[in-house]
C-alpha cells in the first residue's frame, strides 16, 4: 500500500516538518512494515520542455529512436549557444509540439539515477525526456514519457511555457510511505487505516473520511435499482453477501478528464489513471478501502441478482480472458441470468463503462471473504478490490463510500445523481468478546493496569462496557463486554484483543526476558540427541539443509525401489502445494538428493551434505482426524483419535557426498568420496552417542548392490544403510558418477541410546599386538570375520583393525585374504607373547568354525 503523505494529511494531523521516514517509523510501531520511501529525491534541474523536431532514426538493432530537438527555456544549452536541447528518445507516444518533461545532465532521478550528456545511437543526448515511471509516479501503462497535454489537460497545459520548474508542477517534491499489509491488518488497504493507526502511534488528531457528519449519505427508500441477493448455497453457512448499496448517476459525462489532483493521487499511491468512472471509483476505494464497481446502465436490462455460478455459465472479463465459472463462484448478474461480474474480483466486459456511457450505476457492496478468496485463486485474478474483500472490507462504510463516488462523478462529469437509494442489508448482528482485562499481563509477562487495557481497546474503535457476572465470567475485578469494531473482523477472541492492547504499548516496550527452565529440566534426551547428531556432521565438514518433504509419484522409480517397496507406500496430500509433488517422502534421501543435484549444476563439485527431518510411514490406512472445537482442549478420546489418524512420522538423518573428500595439494592427490566414507559418517554419528554398530554387505535400493552395507545396533537392530548410489540411479537423477549417500532411523539411535554412559577406565598397561591374514571365501562378509575374531578372542581383545584385502594368484580362485591387527591390553599387568598368541588363536579357530577361515600360508 503507497501512502502519499499530501493525502494522509487530509486524514490525521501529520507535523509539517515530518518526512516521509519519520511517518514511515511511526506505523512501524504499530506493526505495520515498511517496504520503501517514494518521491522527494529527485534532485537538479527537472523542467518543462517543448518538441521542437522529431527526426525517427532506424538502427542496426531493428530497434527505431527518435533524435529530437526540444525547447527547455532558458536551461541547458540555451545558456552556452542559445539552441535547443538535443536528446535521445526511444519512445514514440509523442509528437511536435508536445510538452512534455525533461531532465537535464547534472539532476539525479529516484534510485539514484544520474543524469549526464553522454552519446548514445551516434549523437551526443544531453538529457532525457521523462516516463511516469522514471520519475518515481508509478507506470502509467502509455509504454512511453509524460505528454503533459494529456496529463494535464488542454487547458492547464496551455499555461504552461518550456523551462518551468515540473518539480513543482506535477508535485514529485512530495513524498510516498509505502508500507506492506499483512493478513490481519486489512482495514490498512486504505488511507483511512493507515490515517487511524498513525494517529493511534503519535497521538494526532484524527478525522474519519467516512463520518456521516462530514459526509451526509441520502436515506435508503424504495426508489433504487431493484436488487436481490440470492445465494443459495453459502460457503460455511455464510452469505456471499450481505449487503449491496446501488446508486445512479445520469447524464455523467465519462470521457471528461479526471481532475489533476485525483490523478496525481492515484499516481502517487501506485494506480493509473484511466478515465474518470474508474478513477473516482479507486480514489474512494483507496481512501475508505471499499471496492466500488461501475455498471453501464444503458447495458442493463432487469434488476441486479447477486447468486452463485451455474453449471456450464462463462463470463469475459475485463482482462478479455473467457473465463469458465465454478459454482462457487458468487456472481452480479443481470436479471439473474446474464453475468455481469464475478463478485468481489473482476466485471465483465458485457457492462463495461466506455466514453460513450451517459447513465452509470455505483455498485458498493460487502462480500464474503472466503467466497472472494477462493475466487479470486480459482481464476488466478488478484486484483486491488479482491486483496481488500479477502482480508476483510468494513460493512459499515458501503453506503457512505457510493455515496461519495456519485457525488464525484456530479462534480467532475455533470449529471444527476437519482435519488432512490437502494440499500439492501442483510447482515448479522456482530458478536461481541467476553475479555479478562488480566489477560494481557498473564500472557506478556508484564503488568497491564486495567485503565490502560480499557484505554486501549477504546482507542482501536472497541466499544467497551462491564461483563455480566455469572458462574462462567466471574473473576476478580470483573470481565469485560468489548464489541470490535466493524473494520477488524480479525478480533475474534481475547488473545487478538491482548495483541491490540501490547501492539499500542509499544512492541519495543516488552523487555527480551529467556526463560529460566526449572531445576532438572532443560532437553529432552531425544533433542539432546539431535543436536549431537547435527554438530557431528557440522564437525566433519557437511552441510546442513532443509527440504521441503514432498515427491512425485515418479520419484521411487527413479530411486530403482521394487514394486512391493514399503517406501512406495506414501501418505497423498489432499492440497499439495504443488501438483507434481502430491506425496509425503518415506525417506530423507529422497529429498536431499534434489538439493545435492541443484548445488552440482550451480557448479559446486564437491558438496557434502545432510538433513535431519521427518519421513511419513503410513503402515496401513491413513485414517480421517476429528476437528476439535477451539475453545476448550480436547478431551483423551479425540486426542487419540487424532493420532491413530496421523501416520506413523519417525525422524531421520541423511547424508550425501559426491566429489573429493579430501582435496589434492602438494601432499598428493586428491581422494574422491567413495563408500566408505557415508560409512564412516554414520559410525561417528554412533560413537559420538557411545554406540558400537555392526556392518554388513546387503542389497538394498537405491544403492549399489556391492557397496551398500546396513548398519545395525548388535542386538541386531537395523539403524540405517550406507554406500554408493546405484549407477542408474544416478544417471535417472542427474547425479555424478560415484555419488554416495547414508540414511539413519534417529528413533533407534535414540532409544538405543538412553542409558548412562559409564567411562571405561584408563588403562596404563601397555598394548600388545598380533597381526592374522584369514583367507576366506570371497562371499563372506569382512564384518563376519571381525565380529568371529572379536568373539573368540575374549575381553581383553581391544581393537580390531582390517589392514589390507588381497585377491590374486596367491591365493585360491574365488577366495580372498584379510588382514587384520589385534590389540589386546590387560588391565594392570603386561600381557606375555604366549597369553597373546593363545588369545589370538582362540578368535582365529572361531572365525575358522563361523566363516571356514583358514591362516594364509597353511
Amino acid at each position: 500500500m503507497r501512502v502519499p503523505v499530501a493525502w494522509l494529511r487530509d486524514y490525521v494531523d501529520v507535523p509539517a516538518e515530518a518526512t516521509g521516514a519519520e511517518i514511515a517509523a511511526s506505523l512501524v510501531r504499530m506493526g505495520l512494515e515498511e517496504e520503501a520511501l517514494h518521491g522527494g529525491d529527485i534532485r537538479g534541474p527537472l523542467v518543462v520542455g517543448r518538441v521542437l523536431e522529431l527526426t525517427p532514426e532506424q538502427q542496426k538493432n531493428g530497434k527505431t529512436i527518435n533524435w529530437c530537438q526540444v525547447d527547455v527555456g532558458e536551461h541547458g544549452q540555451w545558456i552556452t549557444d542559445g539552441t535547443p536541447q538535443g536528446i535521445v528518445c526511444g519512445a514514440h507516444n509523442f509528437t511536435v509540439g508536445d510538452l512534455v518533461v525533461v531532465v537535464l545532465p547534472g539532476a539525479v532521478l529516484p534510485g539514484g539515477f544520474e543524469i549526464s550528456a553522454r552519446k548514445t545511437y551516434g549523437h551526443v543526448s544531453a538529457g532525457m525526456i521523462c516516463s511516469s515511471a522514471e520519475l518515481g509516479l508509478g507506470d502509467d501503462g502509455s509504454d512511453g514519457i509524460v505528454v503533459l497535454g494529456e496529463l494535464l489537460g488542454a487547458d492547464e497545459a496551455a499555461k504552461l511555457q518550456p523551462g518551468d520548474d515540473a518539480v513543482e508542477l506535477l508535485g514529485l517534491a512530495d513524498e510516498t510511505v509505502e508500507v506492506t499489509i499483512t493478513p490481519d491488518r486489512g482495514y490498512c488497504f486504505s488511507m483511512r487505516g493507515v490515517a487511524r493507526e498513525y494517529s493511534l502511534s503519535t497521538g494526532a488528531a484524527y478525522r474519519d473520511p467516512a463520518d456521516p457528519a462530514d459526509r451526509p449519505v441520502s436515506t435508503p427508500n424504495d426508489g433504487g435499482y431493484a436488487v436481490s441477493l440470492a445465494d443459495e448455497a453459502p460457503l460455511r453457512g455464510r452469505p456471499g453477501c450481505d449487503r449491496y448499496v446501488a446508486r445512479v448517476v445520469r447524464g455523467v459525462d465519462a470521457s471528461a478528464r479526471s481532475p489533476r489532483w485525483m490523478a496525481k493521487r492515484l499516481a502517487e499511491a501506485g494506480m493509473r489513471p484511466i478515465s474518470l468512472a474508474v478513477d473516482v471509483t479507486n480514489y474512494v476505494m483507496l481512501a475508505l478501502g471499499q471496492p466500488l464497481h461501475a455498471f453501464d446502465l444503458a447495458q442493463l436490462s432487469g434488476a441486479i441478482v447477486v447468486r452463485r455460478a451455474r453449471a456450464g455459465e462463462r463470463l469475459r472479463t475485463l482482462d478479455d480472458v473467457d473465463r469458465d465459472l465454478d459454482a462457487e463462484d458468487l456472481l452480479i448478474t443481470d436479471g439473474g441470468e446474464v453475468p455481469l461480474a464475478i463478485a468481489g474480483v473482476m466485471g465483465g466486459e458485457t457492462s463495461e463503462v466506455s466514453p460513450a456511457t451517459t447513465d452509470v450505476l455505483i455498485e458498493s457492496a460487502h462480500f464474503d471473504q472466503t467466497t472472494v478468496a477462493r475466487s479470486s485463486r480459482r481464476h488466478r485474478l488478484s486484483t486491488e478490490a479482491s486483496r481488500r474483500y479477502e482480508r476483510g472490507v468494513d460493512p459499515d462504510v458501503t453506503a457512505a463510500a457510493a455515496q461519495w463516488a456519485a457525488d464525484l462523478l456530479v462534480e467532475h462529469g455533470g449529471g444527476r445523481i437519482d435519488e432512490g437509494v437502494t440499500d439492501v442489508d442483510d447482515r448479522q448482528p456482530r458478536q461481541p468478546v467476553v475479555f479478562d482485562p488480566e489477560l494481557p499481563s498473564r500472557l506478556v509477562g508484564i503488568s497491564f493496569p486495567r485503565e490502560e487495557v480499557v484505554g486501549s481497546l477504546k482507542a482501536i474503535g472497541c466499544e467497551v462496557s462491564e461483563a455480566p457476572v455469572d458462574a462462567t465470567t466471574e473473576s476478580e475485578g470483573g470481565r469485560l463486554t468489548v464489541m470490535p469494531p466493524p473494520w477488524r473482523p480479525d478480533l475474534v477472541d481475547g488473545p487478538d484483543l491482548v495483541e491490540e492492547v501490547v501492539r499500542l504499548h509499544g512492541y519495543d516496550a516488552i523487555p527480551s526476558v529467556l526463560p529460566q527452565a526449572p531445576g532438572g529440566r532443560g532437553l529432552s534426551h531425544g533433542q539432546q540427541v539431535r543436536r549431537t547428531v547435527a554438530d557431528t556432521l557440522a564437525g566433519a565438514g557437511l552441510t546442513e539443509v532443509v527440504t521441503y518433504p514432498f515427491v512425485s509419484a515418479g520419484l521411487f522409480d527413479q530411486l530403482g525401489l521394487p514394486e512391493d517397496d514399503a517406501r512406495r507406500q506414501a501418505v497423498r496430500l489432499a492440497n499439495p502445494l504443488s501438483e507434481e509433488a502430491p506425496l509425503m517422502r518415506t525417506s530423507v534421501v529422497s529429498t536431499l538428493l534434489e538439493a545435492l543435484r541443484r548445488n552440482v549444476a550451480r557448479g559446486m563439485k564437491d558438496v557434502a551434505l545432510f538433513e535431519l527431518g521427518l519421513v511419513s510411514l503410513p503402515g496401513g490406512r491413513v485414517g480421517r482426524a476429528p476437528i476439535p472445537a477451539g475453545d476448550r482442549r480436547p478431551d483423551e478420546d479425540t486426542l487419540e483419535a487424532i493420532r491413530d489418524a496421523v501416520p506413523d512420522q519417525p525422524r531421520h538423518v541423511a547424508v550425501a557426498l559426491t566429489g573429493l573428500v579430501e582435496h589434492k595439494g602438494w601432499w598428493g592427490p586428491g581422494r574422491p568420496a567413495d563408500w566408505s566414507d557415508a560409512v564412516g559418517l554414520v559410525r561417528r554419528v554412533a560413537a559420538a552417542l557411545s554406540l558400537d554398530l555392526t556392518v554388513a554387505a546387503v542389497d538394498h535400493a537405491p544403492w549399489h548392490p556391492g557397496r551398500c552395507a546396513r548398519l545395525g545396533l548388535l542386538d541386531g537392530t537395523t539403524v540405517g544403510h550406507a554406500g554408493e548410489l546405484h549407477p542408474k540411479v544416478l544417471a535417472a537423477l542427474g547425479l555424478p558418477p560415484r555419488t554416495c549417500a547414508a540414511e539413519v532411523d534417529l528413533e533407534v539411535l535414540v532409544a538405543a541410546s538412553d542409558r548412562a554412559v559409564q567411562a571405561a577406565p584408563v588403562v596404563s598397561s601397555p598394548p600388545a599386538h598380533s597381526d592374522v591374514a584369514l583367507v576366506v571365501p570371497s562371499e563372506v562378509p569382512a564384518a563376519a570375520v571381525e565380529e568371529a575374531l572379536r568373539s573368540g578372542s575374549g575381553e581383553l581383545l581391544e581393537v580390531v583393525a582390517l589392514f589390507d584385502v588381497y585377491e590374486g594368484d596367491q591365493v585360491a580362485e574365488g577366495h580372498r585374504s584379510l588382514a587384520y591387527r589385534l590389540t589386546f591390553r590387560a588391565p594392570g599387568r603386561t600381557l606375555t607373547t604366549e597369553e597373546v598368541n593363545e588369545l589370538r588363536d582362540r578368535g582365529v579357530a572361531e572365525a575358522a568354525r563361523r566363516t571356514g577361515a583358514e591362516l594364509r600360508g597353511n
